[in-house]
């Protein structure tokens, strides 16, 4: 596995990004694995591929704040991220872990793989509903995955110093909850990990072990995405 830590200042390019590293790695002769790790500089609002924005966002409230809306490959619901939310992906070869064709074994993978690293940092934590991490009975982690024929990306948040209201403010209740939420506003069901960004990436590393770095990333796959899809309105504003 290889380590790319790469924040870009726009957030087009940061959700195409993710994309373009498992169409890299779908592409390729040989199984390719990446770490990737990031900070949206900004707040932003991040809708599941088939979320519907005016079942999920607070579009006015978003529109007066200039918080982008945009939507990425992956599924499951609409996210609020930014500073003080660390973003991770992880994108993994087939070829090398077969058993995570079975959607449910991804999940757990991922997830038990990043619980590893974290507990000795945060006691307490657990997984939780379908692709949650939990202190507790707060969430502190939303994951979701993209899968394709010979690779898969799993994507998610570390919510560490993220003002927490700004997600009440952004988002509407979900139309989907896990059991464990019991109709919990947003505020009351998340919270922010006890941890600085840098002992999280640390965690990160040490959950997947990169042996080095991703220098050659795929740059024209990311423009050719933030063109036809990321950065316009078609793809954002669909359903």
């Amino acid at each position: 596995m290889r380590l790319l830590d790469l924040t870009f200042e726009t957030a087009e390019e940061n959700l195409a990004l993710d994309e373009a590293l498992l169409d890299e790695a779908e592409a390729g002769r040989e199984p390719l694995e990446v770490l990737r790790i990031w900070e949206a500089p900004r707040p932003m609002v991040v809708l599941g591929r088939s979320s519907q924005a005016s079942h999920e966002v607070e579009l006015a409230f978003c529109r007066q704040q200039g918080i982008p809306v945009l939507r990425r490959a992956s599924g499951g619901a609409a996210i609020v991220a930014g500073p003080g939310s660390l973003m991770y992906a992880v994108v993994l070869s087939y070829e090398n872990h077969p058993a995570l064709r079975a959607v449910d074994e991804a999940h757990r993978f991922v997830l038990d793989t990043l619980l590893a690293a974290l507990r000795p940092l945060a006691p307490g934590v657990r997984r939780r509903g379908t692709s949650d991490l939990a202190l507790g009975e707060l969430k502190f982690s939303g994951n979701s995955l993209r899968c394709k024929r010979h690779a898969l990306l799993y994507h998610g948040t570390l919510l560490y110093d993220f003002p927490l209201a700004l997600v009440d403010e952004c988002l509407k209740m979900p139309p989907r909850q896990p059991d464990y939420r019991h109709q919990r506003a947003h505020g009351e069901f998340i919270t922010n990990l006890p941890l600085c960004a840098r002992a999280l990436k640390k965690a990160l590393q040490s959950a997947w072990s990169p042996k080095d770095v991703l220098v050659d990333w795929p740059r024209d796959r990311v423009r050719e995405l933030v063109a036809t899809r990321y950065g316009r309105a078609e793809w954002n504003e669909q359903h």
